[in-house]
């Protein structure tokens, strides 16, 4: 079943949300008020928040009697009419909310702005106070929910003490890098597509106000805030997620930094998936494994803190990753599921794969210094094909890029055929030495599994953007570039991985200049969201390599 945010949607709502993509309707209000008796609801409440807006509760209790109970909270995007059975049956009251101007809320809908910690706005940690107060609560709350629902638990987490335990899935850790704007580069189609169908497409010209890294998003910056973190938690996260560093994030910070209660204490599990658990029909691995539920170390965990099992949490490692790679070779490392204390999961060191002439990846010494320049026009930007993507319009997952990467605005480079396999677990960058003839620019960059002559699959693994005029920092706008014989150096964050690339294989970086429409296309005029009939030019782009201008792959590799 697809999920949109965190949402289950059967198969009518999947095509009336495809609708509402497509023609940029604003959806309506889904339902009444008070499910008391369509939904099974005990108990309907308009719970006031700080400011006095109500927001739109309801409370399922177990039918049994007795109480007061352990609560689960739930605060919904998307519905109020959800199924909470299994929380109820299992002894728990359960408390589904829908944020404000959403599902019979009042105040107006702004996603997640109200959630956090803004003074006055805290609507989290007030539905938290509320719920503690209530006869039916025992004191003892845990929250959970995936993606739009996971996030505003992140949010929450820094400002209440009285949440217990949390399981959060699918989530970013802080706003800006994550979801908004990657490498400075704005996040064209993931969050104009999802606020068009949240009926919130105005809050896409908000971001689109603050290009940079500044006060207006340290409020979404919930890694910066894990020292005032107390509830621990499960992180369940996929390597094609589309905010995929943000559940890695999230676990490192709390599990290191966080508050008492919090640090040491919390769970991490990485799958493979994409956020709506695509499949493709280019990469598909083998199941050598059972797959590791998430969702029962949460229950386990909700049994230890909210129940006081002393031993529901024994025997689970802190750290469940899965490792891909050759998913045709039955006999190739990897594809399997791994446990570890820590993440990453072992020391590590970065490994340099040096961009060297005749499109080579070079682990030796530093090459000599060369060039290579190619036209980006932003008229013809590159297609976006697979990666950590949401919406129906873009595949996601892993995809063969061979259906775009001859395109002649397409650096290649790649390591001769592997003798040895080799293994890359956590963090990657790209740093690239560039010049251009436009004031601003981006350069992308794309890590690529070749598989062998026969096979002849290049597998996208990760893939980032960085912007030109960030190159000094994300917090303001560095001076235009003075033209080509300016060079200028860009860290082109990655995000994570657990791969293998098989002996036999090769290596490979993709570099370009756009990647549409995962990320709007840049103008080449300095310019950071053009209006419609603005002026795009091409750009002459250089990459720079070897010498005094070392461009390179950076790969974590286990220390040796």
């Amino acid at each position: 079943m697809k999920r949109f945010f965190g949402c289950p949607l059967r198969a009518a709502a999947v095509s009336a949300a495809a609708v509402l993509f497509a023609a940029g309707a604003v959806a309506g209000p889904m339902f009444s008020r008070d499910l008391r008796t369509t939904a099974g609801v005990s108990e309907y409440h308009d719970v006031p928040m700080t400011d006095g807006t109500p927001l739109a509760t309801d409370v399922y209790l177990p039918d049994a009697g007795g109480g007061p109970w352990p609560v689960i909270l739930l605060r919904n995007t998307y519905t109020r009419n959800m199924n909470l059975n299994r929380y109820v049956n299992d002894g728990y009251a359960a408390v589904v909310q829908a944020p404000r101007g959403l599902h019979g809320s009042g105040g107006e809908a702004h996603a997640f702005y109200y959630d956090g910690w803004r003074e006055g706005l805290t609507d989290g940690a007030d539905t938290v106070a509320w719920v503690k107060k209530q006869p039916w609560c025992n004191g003892k709350i845990a929250t959970t929910g995936e993606s739009a629902l996971a996030m505003v638990q992140m949010l929450m987490a820094p400002v209440t003490r009285d949440v217990a335990a949390q399981y959060i899935y699918l989530t970013p850790a802080n706003f800006y890098f994550e979801v908004v704007y990657p490498g400075g580069a704005f996040r064209k189609n993931l969050v104009e597509g999802w606020l068009t169908l949240l009926g919130q497409y105005d809050v896409a010209a908000v971001y689109r106000g603050h290009p940079v890294y500044d006060d207006f998003w340290s409020y979404y910056n919930v890694v910066a805030r894990a020292k005032d973190i107390t509830a621990p938690a499960v992180f369940m996260g996929g390597w094609y997620d589309i905010f995929q560093p943000g559940t890695v994030d999230a676990f490192i910070s709390r599990e290191t930094e966080g508050g008492e209660g919090a640090r040491g204490k919390n769970y991490l599990v990485m799958g493979w998936r994409t956020h709506n658990n695509d499949s493709s029909p280019d990469y598909q691995l083998p199941s050598r494994d059972p797959a590791v539920s998430s969702g029962d170390i949460a229950n386990r965990l909700f049994s230890h803190y909210l129940k006081g099992d002393e031993k529901a949490l024994d025997g689970i490692p802190k750290v469940q990753y899965y490792v891909m790679g050759d998913d045709r070779d039955p006999n190739a490392p990897g594809n399997e599921w791994r446990t570890a204390e820590t993440w990453p999961p072992f020391p590590t060191e970065e490994a340099a794969f040096h961009l060297a002439p005749d499109g080579l990846l070079s682990r030796d010494a530093v090459p000599p210094a060369g060039s290579l320049e190619f036209t980006f026009d932003p008229k013809n930007p590159v297609p976006t094909l697979g990666g950590a993507n949401l919406l129906p319009n873009l595949k996601a997952g892993p995809y063969d890029q061979r259906k775009v990467s001859s395109r002649p605005d397409i650096l290649k480079f790649a390591t001769p055929v592997l003798e040895a396999p080799v293994e890359t677990v956590g963090r990657l960058r790209v740093t690239l030495y560039v010049s251009s003839d436009a004031p601003d620019t981006d350069f992308t960059a794309k890590l690529v599994d070749v598989f062998p002559d026969g096979d002849g699959r290049e597998i996208n693994v990760l893939d980032g953007i960085r912007r030109v005029k960030t190159r000094d920092g994300y917090d303001k706008v560095t001076p235009p570039l003075t033209g080509p014989g300016q060079v200028v150096r860009l860290d082109i964050d990655l995000w994570n991985t657990a791969w293998v690339f098989n002996k036999g294989h090769r290596i490979a970086v993709h570099i370009s200049s756009s990647n549409y429409p995962k990320f709007d296309v840049n103008p080449n005029t300095g310019a950071d969201h053009p209006e419609p009939g603005a002026e795009l030019r091409k750009a002459q782009n250089r990459v720079h390599f070897g010498g005094d201008t070392p461009s390179a792959l950076w790969l974590p590799v286990k220390k040796s």
